[in-house]
């Protein structure tokens, strides 16, 4: 008896059929882990991007109206010392805006020379600036001997978002020696880290008050 040659096609192609079938399954396997291996490689600037997506000029944080979790009525979360360009947090979006600006663009170039500024106090709430009166009153004897370092919350210029102290040393006797090109000027001779806008860009610094008291 002869085989009926369309059965004997349909025979071998469905002995061969297995075969083809797990070398089909293999190619979608290697497609698809070579894809897999793809996207996590393109992912790793994409991570990174989205980490410094955040981030000022300047190397700051961008700046939210938020404020963050655990901040006193400072604006300073636990202490911390900011950058000119943490505006994330009041103590420094509340700054006068020409005056932050003044800073920052100061920050940026004391960069330039190795300087690195930190901001130790910048706006401050009226109770804030009343808490420190009166714990400088009790450290100093009288309200008299305080206000020479502390002022009330009504003539505090921290409150009024016009005054930012600077820190360390380094960058304070940068900001004495340049800050008159940016209008910034030291304020007390008793306070070198205390800076206001007291002149123009570029202008003359007036001479500074003996304290905080006058």
């Amino acid at each position: 008896m002869h085989d009926n040659p369309a059965e004997s096609r349909s025979a071998t192609a469905a002995r061969r059929l297995p075969g083809r079938t797990a070398a089909g399954v293999g190619a979608v396997l290697v497609v698809a882990l070579t894809a897999a291996w793809g996207l996590t490689t393109r992912s790793e600037p994409a991570a990174h991007a989205d980490a410094t997506a955040g981030r000022a000029p300047g190397g700051g944080a961008a700046t939210s109206e938020a404020t963050p979790e655990g901040a006193d009525e400072s604006g300073t979360p636990d202490g911390r010392r900011f950058t000119p360009f943490d505006t994330r947090y009041p103590a420094i979006a509340r700054l006068d805006k020409r005056l932050l600006k003044a800073v920052q663009q100061a920050a940026r170039d004391a960069r330039d020379d190795g300087i690195e500024f930190r901001v130790t106090s910048g706006w401050r709430s009226k109770e804030h600036q009343q808490r420190l009166l009166d714990e400088g009153i009790e450290k100093y004897g009288s309200a008299e001997k305080a206000r020479q370092f502390v002022n009330t919350p009504q003539k505090s210029t921290h409150v009024s978002g016009k005054a930012v102290d600077i820190g360390p040393t380094d960058a304070d006797d940068w900001l004495i020696r340049n800050g008159s090109d940016y209008g910034l000027c030291q304020v007390y001779n008793n306070e070198m880290w205390h800076f206001e806008l007291l002149t123009r860009p570029g202008g003359t610094c007036p001479a500074p008050l003996s304290n905080a008291a006058g």
